[in-house]
């Protein structure tokens, strides 16, 4: 085994290779660019090497620059993790090259996969079953508008050295396919630098069903089935494993095919071969094709590794360091059932946007697994995938399964930035999808009512507003002002709609809130608060912005009344305290000329110190209030007369 190894990526991947490697007593080097410096993976690690700029091809993808910090550091091996340079094979020829060990499968095998055409025809000899489609090297248009209609509508075009949907048009009609054919060229060409294409039959209900696969280079094993088909243009969203409705004739050919796939290219590692499945007639043995090979860990294994039990790093690990596969097919089994949700700082209502941000607050119900690359606190940064984390339960069946996926994804709290959490959950309680009726274009068929908006409750506008007002941790002062009960109100702000609430403390552990004309009883009990009988929501605080844990976090804007136009008030006259507070400062004198927008005192309230104006023009006819004067709201403080 391996004394210590580099792993070439950040994020998720590299925190989730370093848990296993570390558990095993292997020491790990990680590689940082300038926006990654104080990066989860970096602290995680027992040594950080930098590596460049923030854009990836400055840092992540400088092969030579990483195999220089291996060298440096003393590291015998790379962990590649996914993306960037893990399905390089020039990549592989340098790290070995330079006497080191890639931890995962050969140059030549992942060459042999790299090209879909190439691997098809491969696979095609190895008797795995494959698209009906054109693999072939003629890119003449009129060559590939002859082998469509061979093929017969509806036609896929599909980039030879495509993946993550790029380079793919969806052809229904001839006379579509020529248009169709210039945009996915112009679009492999300028993703992949190679505009080939092939084309190939388009499957009317298709699941993506893929098997993982092991090998040591000899002989290879596979773990059973993962289902992706819940994908949004062509990115996986929720997967599973096993895959619903799955027969064990149909597991039996799927596995088959995959360990001839892999067995055939001679693999090294973890790899998933991936499938495409015709589910219009449920799941038959005769109705699956070969779609691509991933040569590398697949950001869902752990849904493979919850069912089974195998840790697969620590198999990459193993076989790489030279052992044999550390179990036969027969010592393989399925143990219940696993979902994996990728939870992403993305804007649903704005077309799935990436969005950045700083995570202010991240945490996660206890009961999952959540494999993130990123911490409270941490910025989501504009140069790399937006992910913040894959959230992971496991079942004794697929219905048990799917209720823990939906509390955990219910129970999980991010604020700092938009995410796709509320489309996770409506996911969740998608009837077709619970009762395992799912194929690739579930979501664009329902994405309308996937992404409504839930509008936050009252319970949920005064759990902002008393977080606000700072009444949740009350003492027995709180709550009186001149022996009185006290009132006092807050406005909040979300999507561009403002809220006015008042409250009246009564006493220590009741308040009376209005929202419009609904009234709701705050109350403590045994030092819990409810709101409107139900438990008040975990709410969180950063600056003016408040996240209240409720239908997948609902945030609030305090709008500070010190920044509405004080002549909205009518009387122009009078400068009076917006809010309860303490008079910092009295600038202005009796008899002073002053000019609208001057500054006159400044009052401390919410633990901020807010200037008074002067709405108009004038001169000072009378001050009210003296240095360090505690006020209430509407208390006049400045009387103002004609100049």
């Amino acid at each position: 085994m391996f004394n210590k190894i580099l792993i070439a990526n950040r994020g998720e991947i590299a925190c989730r290779v370093m848990e296993t490697a570390q558990k095993m007593g292997v020491s790990c080097v990680v590689v940082y660019s300038d926006a990654d410096a104080t990066a989860k993976h970096v602290v995680m690690a027992d040594e950080a090497v930098h590596i460049g700029g923030a854009a990836p091809a400055e840092s992540y993808l400088k092969g030579d620059v990483i195999i220089k910090a291996a060298l440096d550091t003393g590291a015998q091996a790379i962990h590649p993790g996914y993306g960037f340079l893990s399905e390089n094979p020039d990549f592989v020829d340098a790290v070995e090259a330079a006497g080191l060990t890639f931890i995962g499968p050969s140059a030549d095998a992942i060459r042999k996969m790299g090209l879909k055409d190439a691997a098809k025809v491969l696979m095609e000899q190895a008797g795995v079953p494959v698209v009906p489609g054109y693999h072939g090297d003629n890119q003449d248009p009129e060559h590939l508008a002859g082998a469509a209609d061979t093929i017969g509508y509806p036609v896929l075009i599909k980039a030879v050295a495509g993946g993550g949907g790029k380079g793919m048009r969806l052809v229904e009609r001839p006379e579509d396919f020529p248009a169709a054919l210039d945009s996915a060229r112009g679009e492999a060409r300028t993703a992949f630098g190679n505009d080939a294409v092939l084309v190939e039959k388009f499957v009317a209900k298709p699941r993506h069903i893929e098997v993982q696969v092991f090998g040591d280079g000899t002989h290879a094993v596979h773990l059973f089935e993962r289902d992706c088909s819940l994908q949004r243009r062509h990115q996986k969203v929720i997967e599973e494993a096993p895959a619903p409705g799955m027969t064990a004739e149909m597991r039996e050919a799927m596995g088959q095919a995959g360990v001839r796939a892999a067995e055939a290219i001679g693999y090294k590692g973890a790899g998933t071969v991936e499938f495409i499945v015709d589910a219009s007639d449920g799941l038959r043995p005769d109705r699956f094709w070969f779609m691509e090979m991933n040569t590398r860990l697949q950001v869902e294994h752990p849904v493979t590794e919850a069912v089974t039990g195998v840790d697969l790093v620590e198999w990459q690990l193993r076989v790489a360091a030279g052992e044999r596969l550390p179990k036969q097919q027969e010592d393989l089994s399925i143990n219940g059932h696993a979902f994996e949700a990728r939870l992403y700082a993305e804007d649903v209502p704005k077309g799935f946007l990436p969005a950045t941000g700083t995570l202010t607050h991240l945490e996660f119900p206890v009961d999952c697994r959540a494999d993130s690359g990123v911490r409270a606190g941490d910025t989501i940064s504009p140069w790399y995938d937006p992910m913040i984390a894959k959230v992971v339960v496991h079942g004794p069946t697929r219905a048990v399964a799917l209720e823990s996926l939906n509390r955990v994804l219910r129970h999980t709290e991010v604020a700092g930035t938009v995410t796709n959490l509320a489309f996770l959950g409506a996911l969740t309680r998608h009837a077709g999808f619970a009762a395992g009726d799912v194929d690739t274009g579930l979501i664009g068929r329902d994405l309308g009512d996937l992404v409504k908006d839930v509008p936050p409750s009252s319970a949920a506008h005064v759990a902002a507003a008393m977080t606000a007002l700072e009444l949740v941790n009350t003492c027995e002062e709180t709550g009186f002002s001149l022996w009185a009960p006290l009132h006092r109100a807050v406005q909040l702000r979300q999507d561009g709609k403002a809220v006015d609430l008042d409250v009246q403390v009564e006493n220590p552990d009741r308040q009376i809130w209005k929202i419009d004309t609904e009234t709701l009883i705050a109350a403590r009990e045994a030092r819990r608060w409810t709101i409107h009988g139900s438990p008040m929501p975990q709410v969180v605080v950063s600056g003016d912005v408040i996240t209240v844990f409720e239908s997948y976090g609902q945030t609030f804007e305090v709008i500070d009344p010190l920044d509405r136009d004080t002549s909205a008030t009518g009387d122009t006259n009078v400068i009076e305290a917006p809010m309860p507070g303490l008079i910092k400062a009295v600038f202005a004198t009796p008899g002073q000329t002053v000019k609208e927008g001057d500054r006159l005192a400044i009052l401390e309230a919410m633990k901020m110190e807010h200037s008074l104006l002067a709405a108009r023009d004038g001169v000072v006819a009378e001050v009210l209030a003296e240095d360090g004067a505690q006020v209430e709201a509407g208390a006049a403080l400045i009387r103002l007369e004609e100049a």
